[in-house]
Formats: C-alpha cells, structure tokens, sequence
C-alpha cells in the first residue's frame, strides 16, 4: 500500500464539472480518482478505455470514478465523450496543482521515453489502433490512481513509468476488502 497524505483543505478545493468537490463527494462513496496524462497521450487513451471498459462493475462496489486532467473542460467532455463516459466527473488541472498535492511529479526521460515506454506505446498506439496524436497538457506530467473515503487516502497506484497500466477493478477490489 502506498502511503500519500492530502490536506482535506485541498480536497474541498478540488471543484468538479458537477459543482461538487472531491472531499463532499469522497463523503458521499468511495471514489477512485485518476489523474491522467495528457489527453494526447497513448497511455491516457488506454487508460480512458479500461475505465470506461469497466467502470460499471467499479460503480457496482460503490465507488465513483472522478478524473483530473490536464486541459479545459470542453476539450475534456469530448474526450470523455468519444470514450463513451459523455457524464464523466472530472476536475480540470492543467497548472498541476493538484497533481503536485498528491506528490505525481514530472517524469524523467527514462519513465517517459524509456524501451519500455516506446514498447507499450507501440503496443497501445499501433497495435490497438489508437494512434499517435500530440500532447494536449503538460507532457512530462505522470499519472496515478487514488481511492479515498471520506477524504482519506486508502490506497494509491503510482505510476512509475508513464507506460504503467493500472488494473482499476483489482486495486478498487484490494481496497474495499481492507
């Protein structure tokens, strides 16, 4: 498990498309939080598909899914959209704020551009179809998973390689078995 600490403070800052902050709606049901890459990358493309794959059997353990990304809100609810998640709930960071009060820093050349990096992209790009495209946000920007409860961190998938796939419904199942 890995241990992050948030201010609640920040959580109640965290506004999302719905009015709501992630602290009121951490209240309401667990919720796993994902922050993503840019919109413009290969790995947040995959990783808006397995969400969107499985984010009825997430929803069924009683968790919501909530985004931050890295752009404005109408380019987000296209996003969304074209991944079948039109009444996605997301927060829009594109100064980063957020991502740096959850300790996801920048990534390094080796966890962005690394063998294993171009492996994966050519995999998640090439293979199934999802193509190249230039980024929309901060590039060098890593992502991670959060679930929380009540404004508390329960557990955390940092990623360490910009290529890393989480799968959400075991660390969602990890979690509500704690």
């Amino acid at each position: 498990m890995v241990q992050v600490y948030v201010e609640p403070e920040v959580m109640a800052e965290m506004k999302t498309n719905i009015g709501k902050s992630l602290l009121e709606l951490s209240q309401e049901s667990s919720v796993m939080l994902v922050f993503l890459r840019h919109f413009g990358c290969i790995f947040c493309r995959e990783a808006l598909a397995d969400i969107s794959r499985t984010r009825k059997q997430i929803e069924a353990m009683g968790v919501r899914v909530v985004f931050v990304h890295l752009s404005d809100d109408d380019t987000a609810f296209k996003f969304f959209t074209r991944f079948d998640m039109p009444d996605a709930v997301y927060i829009g960071d594109p100064e980063c704020n957020y991502y740096a009060a959850f300790g996801l820093a920048k990534g390094n050349l080796t966890q962005l551009f690394g063998l294993h990096s171009w492996i994966r992209g050519f995999q998640a790009g090439v293979m199934s179809g999802r193509g190249l495209s230039t980024p929309i946000g901060d590039g060098f920007q890593m992502p991670g998973v959060f679930i929380i409860q009540d404004g508390i961190i329960r557990d955390a998938f940092i990623h360490k390689l910009s290529s890393d796939r989480p799968d959400y419904v075991n660390l969602v199942q990890q979690c509500c078995e704690l």
